[in-house]
């Protein structure tokens, strides 16, 4: 088994829970007392939700690309932003390593597609539902990607940063998600994609009228998939 390369503490709450997935698919794979041979370096959240919200995403890409270079010296074969906002600098983190970058999306879109599904609603923060960096990467793959009105996309995007960040679940908000998930299957979404690791905490299958793509679990699953792949 190779070695899983993470860049995790965006937010600690979504690091949690790459850290566990990936410990938990590899059990189910190979048995016993087997677990995911891991690298983690984690960032000071804070710091980049400032650089986030100022708009300095070059900056923010420095600070990842750094990391990343740590982690590749730790021994990583393989890298995970374990965060689909900041895949916004994944091509700039990319660039700073010698080892592949697993890319979110692309994770996810693959998963759709085998679904046989072309028209996907996207939840996530306001960055990842409102700019085109992911959902120009979703329909590379031949996908359209629905988003909820403004109204709704600034709530969705609240409740991550003000209450799952936290570790906060409530049942409130997963109402909300549940409304604005069915406004988007009314506005004709044969899926949802929950592009958030927080909100996997909150909603899932049985929150949806329509197959919802958990795209943690999706990605640490294709990661597993690589590091257990016999070496050419």
């Amino acid at each position: 088994m190779r070695t899983i390369g993470m860049l995790g503490g965006m937010s600690w709450v979504s690091s949690a829970e790459y850290y566990r997935l990936a410990n938990e698919v590899v059990r189910e794979r190979l048995g016993g007392l087997h677990s995911a041979r891991l690298v983690m370096a984690s960032v000071d959240f804070a710091d980049i939700e400032e650089l986030q919200m100022s708009g300095r995403w070059e900056d923010a890409g420095r600070l990842l690309a750094d990391e990343a270079r740590k982690v590749e010296a730790a021994g990583a074969d393989l890298l995970l932003i374990c965060t689909n906002t900041m895949h916004k600098v994944a091509d700039q983190v990319q660039a700073a390593v010698d080892i592949p970058l697993l890319h979110l999306a692309d994770t996810t879109a693959a998963a759709v597609t085998a679904a046989e599904l072309s028209t996907v609603g996207l939840l996530g923060t306001a960055f990842t539902m409102e700019q085109d960096y992911y959902r120009d990467r979703l329909a590379s793959h031949g996908l359209t990607v629905l988003v909820p009105p403004a109204a709704d996309r600034a709530e969705v995007h609240r409740i991550i940063y003000d209450e799952l960040c936290l570790n906060v679940m409530s049942a409130e908000s997963r109402r909300t998600y549940r409304r604005v998930i069915a406004g988007m299957v009314d506005a004709g979404a044969e899926g949802v994609i929950l592009g958030c690791t927080e909100i996997e905490l909150l909603v899932g299958a049985a929150d949806s009228p329509v197959p919802v793509f958990p795209t943690t679990r999706l990605h640490v699953a294709a990661a597993v998939d690589a590091v257990l792949r016999p070496v050419p």
